[in-house]
């Protein structure tokens, strides 16, 4: 066990994860020039073990961004870039024949890039869809089956995704079986003008900056089991949860724009997400409790690749976080339970 892992079992163990979380992000900050919100979301998904999906149109940093992170953290790094003749065993691995030392044959694994603590799955959607749910076993289960054999993999495991959004031709959808599996997917935007000068400057020496490595394995998993156990109100994770059902269009609770514009809502898995990221806010806020507050900032990036568009809201160029916008409006913070009188019944609400 390290100091930092041992702080952690401190009084206050969330202020080491709050400390940590940010040497991370001075880290990243180094090479990576503004995308504050890409940034945060890709550094919970590391504390937390969920995979992030980025979209962005080419140059704007997205896979400078997870080779940063990887190179602040003391992890493998494995680098995949789709294309449509990738097959799954480029991927995965695959068992071998070999010859042992008494002449008999044995078969060994011959392990692919999964086998790394940090996958960069570039361009995720230029891959055949079979290619594509070569992934799902582990993202979801943290282990790969091959033949009879099931190996798993090492902890801490995240995938990085990257997509493009503009230049769709040859491009194979992620289904909604997958992108479920994301944690949170982050629009990584285009950088403004004085950024575009930052950049400019920072590269045009052609010297790559040095980043630290800040933390272990250990940390990081040590870090997870500590930020899932902040506390998290009763009316706060219901906020959450009525958020999920909102999105619903057969749902009772679905306002007017889910049940005009959505196909599909967001599952379970949604309302995890949202929660583990609300306390990731929160602990960087330097709270020790979550707020309906951090939920709605979750909302987005947990929520935009889980909501299923109609047709309707592609012909009137609705997107989902225009979406999202006004369900959170419309569904509003759920209010704390009334405490309970000295007799046991609820307080009357003054």
């Amino acid at each position: 066990m390290n100091d930092i892992t041992r702080e952690m079992t401190g009084p206050n163990p969330f202020e080491p994860v709050r400390a940590l979380c940010q040497r991370i992000a001075r880290q990243v900050g180094t090479r990576v020039v503004g995308q504050q919100e890409a940034v945060e979301c890709v550094t919970a998904g590391l504390i937390l073990g969920g995979h992030i999906l980025m979209e962005g149109v080419p140059g704007v940093g997205k896979t400078l961004l997870a080779r940063t992170l990887a190179d602040a953290v003391s992890l493998q790094f494995a680098r995949v870039q789709f294309t449509p003749d990738l097959m799954p065993s480029d991927i995965l691995g695959t068992t071998m024949v070999q010859t042992t030392e008494g002449g008999g044959p044995r078969m060994t694994l011959q392990p692919g890039p999964i086998f790394h603590h940090v996958v960069l799955a570039d361009e995720i959607n230029r891959a055949s869809p079979k290619t594509q749910s070569a992934l799902l076993e582990a993202m979801q289960e943290r282990q790969v089956s091959l033949g009879t054999t099931t190996h798993r993999l090492p902890s801490p495991f995240f995938v990085v995704a990257t997509q493009n959004p503009i230049d769709n031709e040859g491009t194979y959808p992620l289904p909604e079986a997958q992108l479920d599996r994301f944690l949170a997917k982050v629009l990584v935007r285009f950088p403004t003008e004085d950024e575009v000068m930052d950049i400019v400057a920072r590269t045009s020496s052609g010297d790559e900056a040095k980043v630290q490595k800040v933390a272990d394995a250990e940390t990081l998993v040590a870090a997870g089991e500590t930020l899932r156990k902040l506390p998290v109100a009763d009316h706060v994770a219901r906020h959450a949860v009525r958020l999920v059902f909102a999105t619903h269009p057969t749902h009772a609770s679905a306002p007017a724009c889910v049940k005009r514009f959505v196909k599909a809502g967001a599952s379970p898995r949604a309302a995890q997400s949202l929660l583990g990221l609300a306390r990731f806010h929160a602990v960087m806020d330097g709270r020790l409790h979550v707020a309906t507050e951090d939920v709605d900032r979750a909302a987005y990036p947990c929520l935009r690749h889980r909501v299923l568009l109609n047709f309707d809201a592609l012909a009137e160029g609705v997107s989902p976080d225009a979406l999202l916008r006004q369900l959170l409006l419309d569904v509003g913070p759920a209010a704390p339970a009334p405490k309970a009188s000295p007799g046991g019944t609820p307080a009357r609400a003054r």
